[in-house]
């Protein structure tokens, strides 16, 4: 019997990264938060390229190496934005694929960028509705290292990557990497933004997760996102002076970082 669940965290290559200690440190958060898995049925498939310098794995996850080239366009640089964009969903769409070709028989599979972090109660959830095609988190944190506070956001996963857990059936996978086009591995793959649609579209609607699910990670030096953290994005805003009652609205969404959220999604 396959996996419950299998999370697939791809890593950028080393010559994409600024700061790849910090990378290192990030990825290693990521991986302690998916450890702390309340049930047994899960497995993590980290790809990275051969020679990149990862963290001790905890147990229950292994790599897949691979050779993909440096992204040449992983910063934007004089590119028109949607021509990185793609490039940089193609190079994570190559890189997922990789893990869940290598990962075999699955069960439902999450996609987790490596500086987020996991609810310890996805898998024993999904143990329990394993007919199920799908879920999308509607609901999650975001959190700017080092604060004691998070945002409480709604349509998370038009916010952040690591947002869907998809029975792995419902990707259609292609047999090996040669075979699948760059639009498969952009839009399937590569971004959080379009799996959603095309799955409803072809009959295999997701359902909101009903509960928080997912940490977003923001406004750190290695955010390719380049995210600002919590207080400057949703608070420091001129416009939020002339609309009191948006002001109140966010403010309510602020949750202390208690030792249950901790123990939940930081492990």
């Amino acid at each position: 019997m396959p996996n419950v669940l299998t999370f697939v965290i791809p890593v950028r290559h080393p010559a994409n990264a600024r700061n790849w200690v910090l990378v290192k440190e990030h990825l290693a958060d990521t991986l302690r938060s998916i450890s702390r898995q309340d049930h047994d049925g899960w497995k993590g498939i980290i790809v990275a390229n051969h020679g990149a310098d990862l963290p001790p794995l905890p147990v229950g996850f292994e790599v897949k190496h691979v050779d993909f080239p440096p992204n040449p366009l992983y910063e934007q640089g004089r590119a028109d934005k949607e021509t990185f964009y793609e490039a940089v969903r193609e190079d994570k769409g190559r890189r997922i694929l990789a893990g869940m070709l290598h990962a075999g028989e699955m069960g439902h599979v999450m996609i987790v960028d490596d500086d987020d972090f996991v609810s310890r109660r996805l898998t024993s959830f999904v143990a329990r509705n394993r007919e199920r095609n799908g879920w999308y988190i509607r609901d999650g944190y975001v959190w700017g290292e080092g604060d004691n506070w998070l945002y409480l956001y709604s349509g998370f996963s038009e916010f952040c990557g690591s947002s869907h857990i998809i029975r792995s059936d419902c990707y259609d996978l292609p047999k090996d990497i040669e075979t699948a086009s760059g639009a498969y591995l952009r839009r399937m793959l590569g971004s959080h933004i379009f799996i959603r649609k095309h799955l409803e579209a072809s009959g295999q609607k997701l359902e909101p997760l009903p509960f928080l699910g997912a940490v977003y990670r923001v406004g750190h030096a290695v955010a390719h996102s380049k995210s600002q953290g919590v207080f400057r994005h949703f608070f420091l805003k001129k416009s939020l002076l002339r609309r009191p009652s948006e002001l109140c609205r966010r403010v309510s969404r602020l949750r202390f970082r208690t030792n249950g959220i901790r123990e939940e999604f930081f492990g």
